[in-house]
């Protein structure tokens, strides 16, 4: 009888194992979503390049070439 009740406690013991593994692995999931998505919306909202202005409002800034 002892042994009957050793073996139910080990496969319980193994189950609690078991799904809390699976939760774990879920709050994993969902923790790189997440990240993946803060760093989609950082890439969203980064501000564009500047424009190109036009060569001639620089040029005096620059010695020519030869």
């Amino acid at each position: 009888m002892q042994e009957k009740r050793t073996r139910e406690n080990e496969m319980f013991a193994y189950e609690i194992a078991e799904t809390r593994r699976a939760e774990l692995i879920r709050q994993a999931d969902a923790y790189r979503r997440v990240q993946q998505a803060k760093k989609a919306a950082r890439r969203r909202s980064a501000p564009a390049q500047e424009p190109e202005g036009t060569v001639r409002a620089h040029r005096s800034r620059f010695t020519p070439a030869a």
